[in-house]
């Protein structure tokens, strides 16, 4: 990796080692390689493109899906001292003729632009004019015609790079094989790109699945139990999300809904609001989230089922992206499984890609039907082996599991038998022997199947028919009013040729808690909770959010180490050269109270090994000051000199003559040189 890179890194970003994949991708895009980079949600996507930018000479221009997301990606960027801006629809006059006029001094390093802007001949005409060298994709999947975040402008992209004539590096946190053809196709005109696939891992969410069992009293108790955090509750349809955010704010909650029904301006607030505010909770349907930035929502849940398993990783991947602990809980029943088979059988989408929807949607029954560890079965689905994870509901209290081939092929009789014409309900009425009138009537009290399951009490036989449903051995019929039809799945079990283990823990009503995360230890709280009240301050007078200050993991890493002077603040990760000159002193003072102001000279040394040997300069000087007897003339050394001295490493005499005039060589050179060497 070139030492630039991993300079800006630390300087400007404030951080020590990058995240796995980040340096290799890093280097291909700053050779000026098209590239592909297929990365786990939170796995620092935008550094990979950041950090070229700011390595080489002209303009990143980078194409993001969401005004919102663009507008706080300059504001954390401005923040760190990099010149950035964004050209959008939401830009005042004066906000667009300073990005402008940025752009044609060359000031300009990174411009943000959304994928619509490149309609206008204008935005075209301006990208010929300026000095663009790279254009980067967030959110590249939005390419693909077939996936749920379809953007029709983002077809003009490969058009716009052919154009320019420059490298491009497309970015996306989940695509599959098909997908991916699809981004290569679009934007790359077929010229494969170098692909990166990283590994999807986030070891620090907490996965867990429920049964729904009074669904609103669940999410407001999983609410309550981490109030004050900020969390995301996606609903399957608008209405649900106004009923559950009403539900939350009588609970005491901070708390607003979010759908694609509402005026726009209407949604954007709600963004600004999530943004800027902590602990605020955002009930939403999937309109939300695509681009979120915000690095600290530290939980996630799905008061319904998401409709596939690349969705949910989408989607609990907005939790917990500063690495910080972050949990999710994912409620799913029956009638989830039939609103997702509907939604696919009738659908616009070609026999073939429903199939494949179909399938997507199993794996992520399969999730949430699982009898190992989560992390297990969901990396599974992306190719990647793991061990048990000890983050997961199914770590945390093992399953129960039982042999349940011989109720399952009662069940599956019972559908046959019924001519595949019934739900569940009536098949249960059938197996535990309840002759109500309906089923008298249609003689199905006579069936041998009559009765056969009365082992099992009604809600039990709920329980295994969602699994079976979950299992894709019974699917939902929409030509038959939602009837239960056998999939070819389950004729082996029917047959008596396989055998089938499902959960008894999810049959019976046991409810588990996922245990709340803390995020720091409880002689860390106080001062954890005194920093953010300082971050929301700051974050407040400055009109940012907060986490553009810093995130929760900085604030943590600080609560944890208490760093007691600026060379110990500078190491602390997060902490870049801007911020702790903007924001060093204040955070010290929160943690050891009242703190001696620095020279600027001396604070950008902070954290280097510069820092403590301008201060053995400072010393060395102070007494030196009147000559070695104490009785010559005053003389010293500027801040800046003592700052270049310390920055050498090694010197010898001339070097420092040159550096501080003959008469300061001649009274300090000595002492000087002996602090440097000792340094080395």
């Amino acid at each position: 990796m070139a030492p630039a890179a991993t300079a800006i890194l630390r300087e400007t970003f404030g951080f020590d080692d990058f995240r796995a994949g980040q340096a290799e991708i890093i280097e291909a895009v700053s050779r000026g390689e098209n590239v592909l980079a297929i990365m786990p949600t939170g796995g620092g996507k935008s550094l990979c493109y950041q950090i070229p930018a700011l390595m080489g000479e002209g303009l990143a221009v980078v194409i993001s899906p969401l005004i919102a997301l663009m507008r706080d990606q300059v504001c954390a960027l401005r923040e760190a001292g990099v010149e950035a801006g964004a050209l959008t629809s939401a830009n005042s006059p004066e906000e667009t003729d300073a990005v402008l006029d940025a752009i044609g001094a060359g000031r300009l390093k990174l411009l943000y632009m959304a994928p619509e802007r490149l309609a206008s001949a204008a935005a075209l005409s301006l990208l010929r004019r300026a000095d663009v060298r790279l254009i980067a994709v967030d959110e590249a999947h939005c390419v693909s015609e077939w996936g749920h975040d379809f953007r029709p402008d983002y077809l003009r992209i490969g058009d716009l790079r052919r154009a320019l004539d420059v490298p491009l590096a497309a970015f996306t946190a989940t695509a599959d094989e098909q997908t991916r053809e699809e981004i290569v196709a679009r934007l790359f005109q077929g010229h494969a790109p170098r692909i990166f696939l990283r590994g999807f891992d986030r070891p620090n969410i907490h996965l867990a699945f429920a049964v729904k069992n009074s669904p609103r009293r669940q999410i407001l108790a999983f609410a309550e139990a981490r109030r004050e955090r900020a969390g995301i509750v996606y609903c399957a349809t608008r209405a649900k999300t106004e009923a559950l955010a009403r539900a939350l704010q009588e609970a005491g909650h901070a708390a607003c809904h979010y759908h694609g029904g509402m005026e726009p301006d209407a949604r954007r607030l709600v963004e600004e609001r999530f943004a800027r505010e902590d602990g605020l909770i955002v009930v939403a349907t999937v309109a939300f989230g695509m681009g979120i930035d915000k690095p600290d929502i530290r939980w996630v849940a799905h008061a319904d089922l998401s409709k596939s398993i690349e969705s949910y990783y989408q989607e609990i991947g907005r939790a917990g992206r500063d690495g910080a602990p972050a949990e999710t809980l994912t409620l799913f029943g029956p009638e989830d499984i039939r609103l997702r088979r509907a939604q696919i059988d009738e659908g616009l989408a070609p026999p073939e890609r429903r199939a494949m929807d179909h399938g997507r949607l199993n794996a992520l029954l399969g999730l949430a039907e699982a009898q190992e560890c989560r992390r297990i079965t969901l990396l599974g689905f992306f190719g990647e082996s793991a061990a048990p994870c000890g983050n997961c509901d199914l770590c945390d209290a093992p399953p129960q599991l039982f042999d349940a081939t011989t109720a399952v092929r009662k069940a599956l009789s019972a559908a046959l038998r019924t001519g595949e014409r019934f739900g569940a309900g009536h098949l249960i009425d059938v197996l535990t022997g309840n002759a109500t009138e309906r089923l008298r009537g249609l003689g199905h009290d006579a069936l041998p199947t009559f009765g056969v399951g009365r082992e099992f009490s009604r809600s039990e036989w709920q329980g295994l028919f969602r699994q079976m449903m979950g299992h894709d051995l019974l699917r939902p019929d929409p030509s038959r009013h939602g009837a239960l039809r056998m999939t070819e799945a389950a004729r082996p079990i029917l047959k008596g040729e396989a055998a089938i283990t499902l959960r008894r823990d999810t049959i019976a009503s046991i409810e588990r808690r996922p245990v709340v995360r803390a995020l720091v230890r409880d002689e860390d709280q106080p001062l954890f909770s005194a920093l953010r009240a300082k971050r929301r301050a700051l974050a407040e007078a400055a009109s940012v959010p907060a986490y553009v200050i810093f995130p929760d993991r900085t604030l943590i890493e600080m609560a944890e180490n208490r760093p007691a002077d600026m060379d110990a603040m500078a190491r602390i990760s997060g902490v870049g050269a801007k911020k702790l000159e903007r924001y060093g002193a204040a955070f010290l003072e929160v943690i050891a109270g009242e703190v001696a102001p620095l020279h600027p000279a001396r604070r950008r040394l902070a954290g280097g090994e510069a820092g403590p040997i301008y201060d053995r300069l400072m010393e060395a000087q102070a007494e030196l000051a009147r000559g070695p007897g104490g009785t010559g003339k005053p003389l010293s050394c500027s801040h800046a000199q003592l700052a270049r001295v310390a920055r050498l490493g090694a010197a010898d005499a001339d070097m420092l003559e040159r550096l501080l005039g003959e008469r300061r060589a001649e009274r300090f050179g000595a002492a000087f040189l002996e602090i440097l060497r000792a340094g080395d």
